[in-house]
């Protein structure tokens, strides 16, 4: 008998600890606004609460109706990230986002966890806008400076942050072939 039972979704394949999958982005989230501090505690007091207030809405994090929002706050709103109501990947997306722009501000390299890059990447290759997604589709996806990967078809690879950069619409320069597939 033909041993196909190991190619079926339910098969008796060995599995992996999966207790740490969640769809809840809290963590992610949190790290993120936290990166964002440490961002603009580089910046000059009085440019700080600016970057912050406006790190926090565009993240989609802050109202931009509130109070005056400044980078004194970003610690507290990564704690009510972290102990508020659960979070889904497109506020992660937003958040990354918001810390890549805040990034490109401050001319500073934000410190983005490979899983969260690689998160927001296969997110947002069904979620960008269409002419991004028709660049991504039908190919397989690689980040050359992390073990992630999505996707199926010849292989596009680059950088996950030239990645996520290209699918949350930041740059123009989208992944390339890899050595080799041409």
């Amino acid at each position: 008998m033909v041993d196909f039972a190991r190619f079926l979704p339910l098969s008796n394949r060995p599995h992996d600890d999966e207790s740490a999958v969640t769809s809840d982005r809290r963590a992610a989230i949190a790290a993120v606004v936290d990166d964002a501090a440490r961002l603009t505690a580089s910046a000059s007091p009085d440019r700080a609460d600016g970057l912050a207030a406006e790190f926090a809405r565009s993240a989609r994090l802050a109202d931009a109706g509130a109070a005056e929002f400044g980078a004194l706050d970003l610690p507290r709103l990564a704690a009510a990230v972290r102990e508020g109501k659960r979070r889904r990947t497109g506020s992660l997306v937003h958040a990354v986002r918001a810390l890549l722009v805040l990034g490109d501000e401050l001319g500073r390299q934000p410190r983005i966890a490979d899983l969260t890059l690689g998160t927001v990447a296969l997110y947002m290759a069904t979620s960008a806008p269409f002419e991004r997604r028709a660049v991504v589709a039908g190919h397989a996806i690689r980040a050359t400076d992390a073990e992630w990967g999505f996707g199926h078809g010849p292989m596009l690879e680059g950088t996950q942050v030239e990645i996520v950069r290209f699918l949350v619409g930041l740059s123009d320069s989208a992944p390339r072939p890899a050595a080799g597939s041409a």
